[in-house]
């Protein structure tokens, strides 16, 4: 069924019918199912293939559901790890800074717009944080054996607060954003106005 509908079979029948034309216009003699057949062929071999569809990719919003789900299971990881006071802090700060980004509120639908956004957030919640906090539990370990080098709280710290000001800059881009949108609605009501 799908050849039916082809571009292919649709333009070898419209030179198909040209040739059934020519055929009662007496131009193809008695040759004229050789002449239609080949027109129809000449159709069919002539007409461009078929576009394969484009796919479908999920938009960011989408993207944005599977985060907050992964910042759940996140959650529930972090909860079960104990941290140094300094770094619990910052751990805090940055997991609510992550929880008012990833609301589905007004945010979600300006970071739906945001691709880069939905990759930075990705990136922090599936990537940045479980490894820095991984790391420094494997690390605390090592460090025991070997006094004397710099503690692993201390990278930890500087970490976290590396990931939290890229999110306070993505946070800050955004409030941006929608300062711009109403700083040109408003221009576009002055302009209508008169």
């Amino acid at each position: 069924m799908a050849y039916v509908e082809s571009r292919k079979n649709l333009a070898g029948g419209a030179l198909g019918v040209a040739g059934l034309g020519l055929t009662f216009a007496g131009l193809a003699g008695p040759y004229w199912p050789v002449v239609v057949a080949g027109l129809y062929g000449a159709g069919a071999l002539l007409a461009p293939p078929e576009r394969p569809p484009v796919p479908d990719f999920p938009d960011p919003s989408a993207q944005l559901d599977e985060v907050r789900a992964d910042f759940g299971r996140l959650g529930g990881y972090l909860a079960g790890i104990e941290l140094p006071p300094a770094a619990a802090g910052r751990l805090t700060e940055l997991t609510e800074l992550l929880t008012a980004l990833l609301d589905p509120s007004w945010v979600a639908e300006i970071l739906g717009q945001d691709p880069e956004g939905v990759h930075t957030l990705s990136r922090a919640v599936r990537q940045d944080v479980p490894e820095a906090v991984d790391t420094y539990v494997r690390t605390r370990w090592w460090t025991r054996l070997t006094p004397g080098t710099e503690p692993p709280e201390r990278h930890l710290e500087r970490q976290l607060t590396l990931l939290h000001d890229e999110l306070e800059r993505l946070a800050a881009a955004l409030r941006d954003t929608e300062a711009r949108r109403q700083e040109s609605h408003t221009r576009y009501l002055e302009d209508r106005s008169g």
